[in-house]
C-alpha cells in the first residue's frame, strides 16, 4: 500500500473533517492544509501537526503533495479545482461537484487533459447499509426495483449560506439513487420554496423523479424540521429495504426477510481510504465527476422545475 501526500483546501466543518480522517489513515501522509481563515488555519495546523497556507496557491505549489481534498463553498469549487488540476494534482471535491453543469463538466474535461484523477465527494455511497442495499438489489432479494424513496430533513444549518436545502442536502440522496437504480433519468418533477428568514435559498423540497423502467425516485428534504432524519426506502416486486444512515442499520420485509447486522464505519474515512487507493493503482475513482455532474444535474433540474411549475424531460 502507497502512501499518499495529501493537502486540504478549505478546513471548515467539511475540510475540518477531511483533515481529521487523513492524519488517521494508513495510506494518507497530511503534508498541509489552506483556508483564508486564519484562525481556522492555525487551530487545525496545531491540532493535527500539518503545515498551513493562507494562500492555495501556495499549497498547490508544494511538490510534496499529491492529491487534494477541495472543500471550499461551492461557489468556489470550479475556481479552486482547475487551479489544482493544472499544477497536475489528483483532487477530491466534495459534493456538489461544482454550481452549474458547464463548470463541472469543464473540470471533468481538464481533468483528463492532464491525466489526473477527479472524485466526486458523495459521502453516503460509502455508508455500509447503502453498501449493503446494494447488494440486496443485486442478488434480486425483493425483485425488481418499482421505486426508492428517501427523506432528509433537519434544523436549519447555520453555516451554509450559498445554496438552498435540495443542492445541499437533495443531492446525496439523488446520487444514492443513481448508484441503487442504475437507469437513466426520464422526467424531474419538484416543489420548493423558503418558509424561514435565516436563508436566501430554498428550505424544503419535494423531488420526483422518473428512471428507465418505470422505477420512480420520491425525496423530501427540508431544514424546518427540529430532529435529523435520513433514511430511504427501497420498494421492489417482492419486498422492501428499509434503510436509516444515521443508525446505518437496514431491514429486509418480503418473501425473503432477513436479520442484516451492520458493521459500523465511517463513511468520510472509507470514501478517503478509496480515493487514495485509486491514485495508488492508478484506478478510476469510485465516484467520479462524472458522477458528480450526473448529479448535479438532477438538482439542477428539480430547481429549475420548481421555478417553472413544470416537469424537466432528460431525453
Amino acid at each position: 500500500m502507497r502512501t499518499i501526500n495529501v493537502g486540504v483546501i478549505g478546513v471548515g466543518a467539511m475540510g475540518y473533517n477531511h483533515a481529521r480522517v487523513y492524519s488517521k489513515l494508513e495510506n494518507a501522509n497530511l503534508v498541509a492544509v489552506a483556508d483564508v481563515v486564519k484562525p481556522t488555519l492555525d487551530k487545525v495546523c496545531k491540532k493535527y501537526n500539518t503545515k498551513g497556507y493562507s494562500e492555495i496557491e501556495d499549497l498547490l505549489k508544494n511538490p510534496e503533495i499529491e492529491a487534494v481534498s477541495v472543500c471550499v463553498p461551492t461557489t468556489f469549487h470550479h475556481e479552486v479545482v482547475m487551479q489544482a488540476i493544472k499544477y497536475g494534482k489528483h483532487v477530491l471535491v466534495e459534493k456538489p461537484i461544482a454550481f452549474t453543469a458547464e463548470e463541472a463538466q469543464e473540470m471533468i474535461d481538464a481533468a483528463k487533459e492532464a491525466g489526473v484523477k477527479l472524485a466526486t465527494g458523495h459521502v453516503e455511497r460509502f455508508n455500509p447499509a447503502v453498501q449493503k442495499a446494494k447488494e440486496l438489489i443485486k442478488n434480486e432479494v425483493i425483485g425488481d426495483l418499482v421505486a426508492i424513496s428517501a427523506k432528509r430533513v433537519g434544523p436549519f444549518p447555520p453555516r451554509i449560506k450559498d445554496v438552498g436545502v435540495a443542492i445541499d442536502l437533495a443531492i446525496h440522496d439523488l446520487d444514492v439513487m443513481n448508484f441503487l437504480i442504475e437507469e437513466p433519468v426520464k422526467q424531474v418533477y419538484a416543489t420548493m420554496s423558503s418558509r424561514l428568514d435565516q436563508s436566501d435559498f430554498e428550505d424544503h423540497a419535494e423531488i420526483m423523479v422518473s428512471f428507465e423502467e418505470d422505477i420512480t425516485g420520491i425525496l423530501e428534504v427540508n431544514w424546518l424540521t427540529p430532529y435529523k432524519r435520513r433514511q430511504i426506502e427501497i420498494t421492489g416486486t417482492d419486498g422492501i429495504i428499509t434503510v436509516d444512515y444515521i443508525d446505518q442499520s437496514i431491514e429486509v420485509y418480503g418473501k425473503f426477510a432477513q436479520d442484516i447486522q451492520i458493521k459500523p464505519v465511517e463513511p468520510l474515512s472509507e470514501e478517503l481510504n478509496s480515493f487514495l487507493t485509486k491514485i495508488g493503482n492508478d484506478e478510476t475513482p469510485e465516484i467520479t465527476g462524472e458522477d458528480g455532474l450526473k448529479a448535479l444535474k438532477m438538482v439542477l433540474a428539480a430547481n429549475k422545475s420548481s421555478k417553472e411549475h413544470s416537469p424537466i424531460n432528460f431525453r
